[in-house]
């Protein structure tokens, strides 16, 4: 199994990244999917999740209205579209697989695999 993150990077306050995440060696359809971001010097912290079929999608409440998740079943990949950045956005961002399809349980234990991360920075 492998998650492979990609689309991070520096980004003025008010702007858009869209994060990428690339899934290997499981049957990724069947699979909720979600993301995680760890800040410097704070605990990691549950972003969204999506459902195996795209079809339910949740939010922390601090991204709610700015950042979207989706998937794309038959690229295996799930994306984070993230706009209107703060500062606070700031963050190593991480993908994960659930161990639920549901999507529904958003705990780091109710997650079994995890990407490489990658880096975002929202600064002027």
């Amino acid at each position: 199994v492998q998650l492979v993150g990609s689309g991070g990077g520096l980004v003025q306050p008010g702007g858009s990244l869209r994060l990428s995440c690339a899934a290997f060696g499981f049957t990724f359809s069947s699979s909720a999917m979600g993301w995680f971001r760890q800040a410097p010097g704070k605990e990691r912290e549950f972003v969204a999740a999506i459902s195996w079929s795209g079809g339910n999608t949740y939010y922390a409440d601090s991204v709610k209205g700015r950042f979207t998740i989706s998937r794309d079943n038959a690229k295996n990949t799930v994306y984070l579209q993230m706009n209107s950045l703060k500062p606070e956005d700031t963050a190593v961002y991480y993908c994960a697989r659930s161990q639920y399809s549901s999507g529904g349980r958003h705990a780091q234990s109710d997650f079994d695999y995890w990407g490489q991360g990658t880096q975002v920075t929202v600064s002027s």
